[in-house]
C-alpha cells in the first residue's frame, strides 16, 4: 500500500464503493446553537479538564442544546491518567445532581469514556456489569506504553505505510465495537492526530479498505458510530471520521450515529456541532442515538439539517 511513511494520496484503489466527497462546510466552526445533542463532555472530573458540570448546563440552556452527555474519562491501566482518578460514587452524585436541578431545561445524562485496551477487557467488562450508566463512549488512545506515545512514534512510523501504521491501532477499534460493552465507539480515527507530523488527514481516504471492518463490525453490533467534532478544532481539520467514512458506515447499512463535541474546556462546549450535524445529514441520517439500541425520534436533526442535504442534491 503504497511508498513507506508518506505517499498515499494518489494511489486510492478502484474499490466498489469509490464515489465522489461529500462536500464540506466552508464556514469556519463555532460553537453551535439548536441542536439536539453534545454526547461527549469532559468535566473537572477527567484529569484533563477543568470544567464545572454547571457551566455545560448552562451553556446547553443558552444554546438550546437540549441534551448532554457527562462522559469523564476512565483508564484501566494502573498509572494512566484516569486510573483511580475520580471514583464512580462521586462521579454519579455530581451528574445525577445536577441533572435533577437542570431538568425542564437542559437533559443531564450520566456517562463515561472508557479507554478500552484489549487486555483489559475484563476489567471493563466487569466495570459495566457492577455500575450504572446511561451512557457509555468506547475509545482507545495513545497509552504511554503503545507505539503511538510521543516519545515512540517516531520510530515506529519510519519506512512504513499508512496503512501499516494504523493497522495496530484499527485492529483495537475494532475489538472495542465487537466486545459488545458500548453505546458507541469513539473518535473511531483519532490516530489521525498522533500521526498527523507524518500522514496529513487527507491521506486516509487512500486506504478505505483499513476501515471496512470496523464499519462492518459497527453495523453488526449496533453500537453507534460516533461523529467527533473536536477534529475541527485540531490541526487535523476534519472530524473523526471524516465524512465520507460516515457515508460508508450508512450504505453498509449503519442505522445509529451519534455526535459530541469532545469538550475540555468551557470555549469548546457544542463546537463543531453544526457541521457534525451537517455531515450525519449529507449521509443519510435524520435522528441522533444516545443509549445502545434505543431509537428516539426526540433526537432528530432539525429541519434546516435536512434542507440543506436537500439543496445540495
Amino acid at each position: 500500500m503504497g511508498s513507506p511513511a508518506r505517499a498515499q494520496g494518489s494511489d486510492r484503489p478502484s474499490l466498489a464503493f469509490d464515489r465522489a466527497p461529500i462536500p464540506t462546510p466552508k464556514r469556519l466552526p463555532a460553537q453551535a446553537f439548536d441542536i439536539p445533542l453534545d454526547a461527549h463532555l469532559h468535566t473537572e472530573l477527567s484529569p484533563d479538564s477543568g470544567v464545572p458540570l454547571e457551566l455545560y448546563c448552562a451553556e446547553a440552556a443558552e444554546r438550546g442544546v437540549r441534551e448532554i452527555a457527562i462522559t469523564d474519562h476512565l483508564d484501566f491501566m494502573p498509572g494512566a491518567p484516569a486510573y483511580r482518578y475520580s471514583d464512580y460514587a462521586s462521579r454519579e452524585r455530581m451528574v445525577r445532581g445536577a441533572a435533577e436541578r437542570w431538568a425542564g431545561r437542559v437533559t443531564v445524562r450520566f456517562g463515561v469514556e472508557l479507554t478500552y485496551e484489549s487486555r483489559f477487557e475484563a476489567e471493563i467488562r466487569e466495570h459495566l456489569r457492577t455500575h450504572s450508566y446511561d451512557y457509555s463512549i468506547g475509545s482507545v488512545h495513545d497509552m504511554s506504553d503503545g507505539p503511538y506515545d510521543t516519545s515512540r512514534v517516531a520510530s515506529f512510523v519510519a519506512g512504513k505505510t499508512l496503512a501499516e501504521v494504523v493497522a495496530p491501532y484499527f485492529a483495537e477499534v475494532e475489538m472495542a465495537i465487537r466486545s459488545g460493552l458500548f453505546d458507541t465507539i469513539g473518535h473511531l480515527d483519532v490516530i489521525k492526530r498522533y500521526l498527523i507530523r507524518w500522514f496529513p488527514a487527507a491521506e486516509y481516504a487512500a486506504i478505505p479498505e483499513a476501515y471496512e471492518p470496523l464499519l462492518v463490525a459497527l453495523v453488526q453490533s449496533g453500537a453507534a458510530l460516533e461523529v467527533n467534532a473536536s477534529g475541527l478544532r485540531h490541526s487535523v481539520g476534519e472530524t473523526y471520521p471524516a465524512p465520507w467514512v460516515v457515508a460508508r458506515y450508512r450504505e453498509l447499512g449503519g442505522r445509529r450515529v451519534t455526535v459530541g463535541s469532545d469538550s475540555h474546556l468551557p470555549h469548546t462546549f457544542a463546537f463543531g456541532l453544526e457541521e457534525a450535524c451537517e455531515i450525519v445529514a449529507a449521509a443519510g441520517f435524520d435522528r441522533l442515538t444516545l443509549q445502545r439500541a434505543v431509537d428516539r425520534g426526540d433526537l432528530a436533526l432539525p429541519e434546516r439539517f435536512r434542507e440543506r442535504t436537500r439543496s445540495t442534491r
